[in-house]
């Protein structure tokens, strides 16, 4: 899965105290961060045990953010859980607060452990989207450019000790050390996509500590992760993007593209053929499915995309696309896919037999043909992993939750939340109805977005309905 704050990284001396903390504190002072500084935050660091199984072992740094209160009595701290997927969750105390209501909590960031700027920041694995690569549909001219590459990948992040404790367990402990230092007897979780395994496992393991906790998207923890970051993706990822060739067809007089799903299709693919065959500037297929699979990521980029991809198929213009490529993949792209491969490839053991990977790649290629094998690649270097497998936590507990989800979301299916909601039974699951964005929260639906400070406010759910569904819907 692609959506992927890039640093340089010269050999790293992990830091060791000579006596550890008992009490970790923050400092707060000035952002160097441009968007935090203007937004009023400020930023601090804060250390933390390498392996927090040993606490009195090397440390590494976590920088923070903080956006605190503007009422004259703050409702409570809420911590806002990094984001695996998409990198987020530093600045996101700067969207927090804008929420209704929002300026009466103090919004906690935090840049993961492994990405910057945290210290230190992995950048093992070579960028994901890197231009100049072959399609990504294998042929046997090309395949063993792609099981180089991934078997290079594992190979090449095999030294780093730090990759032995970027679990989704360890990012729980560093929640805890967070919320330590600030003092806080309990917080409140708000996350997003991959961060909302982050936030229910650390619930899970300090039930006690957790007041409110808001999960937009849930991964279903069944499904962890050869399933969840791969094949669960890529059928619902092709059939949303078939919903956006409709929304082409549908303004064919606009984009001139087809004035049906079949013939935007045939367009789509025809492209994708040329550029197989004959890539502009190193620009080929791969990077092509790159920028317009985005669109069955989310709806909101549709009017975005749809525009560039008029211009690339009737005039052979590639500027468009080309400034959407770079805008979506910026030079953090290896150190975000660096820390995400060794969450994802650490939690838990994956299947090692290449074949098994490359039948049920080929399974679903012949249902998903544009997102399967792109997704393949990227978490293939799973397979060859070096480091240790960790031991799945099964998060679940009696403490209270608001789960909200796309109905049609591609990234963590409904599923995952219907799954998380049989495990809280103090939950709501709210519904977006046809919602394909991964991100439902701070997205301009106001139903969605009312129903999330209510709660955060005063803890108001819906009222929960039996069985297996959602409690409400939007």
């Amino acid at each position: 899965m692609k959506l992927l704050l890039a640093t340089s990284l010269a050999l790293v001396t992990l830091a060791v105290p000579a006596q550890a903390s008992p009490q970790p504190t923050i400092t707060w002072g000035a952002c160097a961060d441009q968007a935090l500084a203007a937004g009023g935050a400020e930023c601090g660091t804060l250390a933390v045990p390498l392996d927090p199984a040993a606490p009195n072992g090397p440390e590494i740094t976590l920088a923070v953010s903080r956006v605190q209160h503007r009422t004259a009595v703050s409702k409570g701290t809420v911590l806002t859980v990094p984001d695996p997927f998409t990198g987020t969750g530093y600045q996101q105390p700067l969207v927090g607060a804008r929420m209704a209501g929002g300026d009466a909590f103090d919004w906690i960031g935090i840049a993961r452990r492994g990405l910057a700027p945290s210290v230190p920041a992995t950048t093992c694995a070579s960028n994901p989207v890197e231009l100049g690569r072959p399609a990504y549909v294998p042929v046997p001219a090309t395949e063993p450019y792609w099981t180089d590459r991934i078997r290079k990948i594992a190979a090449d992040c095999a030294g780093e000790e730090l990759l032995d404790h970027l679990k989704t367990t360890d990012q729980a402990a560093d929640l805890e050390r967070v919320r330590i230092a600030l003092g806080a007897p309990t917080v409140s979780l708000y996350a997003q996509t991959y961060g909302t395994y982050v936030g229910q496992v650390y619930q899970s393991l300090n039930p006690g500590r957790v007041t409110r906790a808001v999960y937009d998207g849930s991964l279903d923890p069944k499904r962890l992760w050869y399933h969840a970051n791969n094949f669960d993706q890529d059928v619902l990822l092709e059939e949303n993007q078939h919903r956006w060739f409709d929304f082409l067809a549908a303004q064919d007089g606009t984009y001139h593209l087809g004035a049906s799903r079949a013939a935007v299709q045939a367009a789509f693919d025809q492209k994708v053929r040329d550029l197989t065959v004959q890539p502009v500037n190193d620009f080929g297929s791969s990077e092509f499915i790159d920028v317009y699979l985005f669109a069955a990521y989310s709806e909101q980029t549709w009017p975005l995309l749809a525009p560039a991809l008029s211009a690339l198929v009737n005039n052979n213009d590639l500027s468009m696309t080309l400034g959407l490529y770079s805008a979506f993949y910026g030079a953090d792209a290896s150190n975000r896919y660096s820390a995400l491969l060794a969450q994802i490839c650490t939690d838990t053991s994956w299947p090692s037999d290449w074949n098994k990977w490359k039948a049920d790649s080929w399974a679903t290629h012949a249902l998903a043909p544009n997102s399967t094998w792109g997704n393949t690649w990227f978490n293939g270097p799973c397979a060859y992993w070096k480091h240790k497998p960790g031991t799945l936590v099964q998060p679940g507990g009696t403490g209270s939750a608001l789960i909200v989800n796309g109905t049609l979301n591609a990234v963590t299916p409904f599923q995952g939340s219907l799954e998380v909601r049989s495990r809280f039974p103090n939950s709501a699951l709210l519904a977006v109805a046809n919602g394909i964005s991964f991100q439902s929260t701070f997205a301009g639906n106001a139903c969605v977005d009312n129903a999330v400070a209510a709660y955060l406010a005063n803890g108001t759910l819906p009222a929960r309905k039996p069985g297996r569904q959602a409690d409400a819907t939007c």
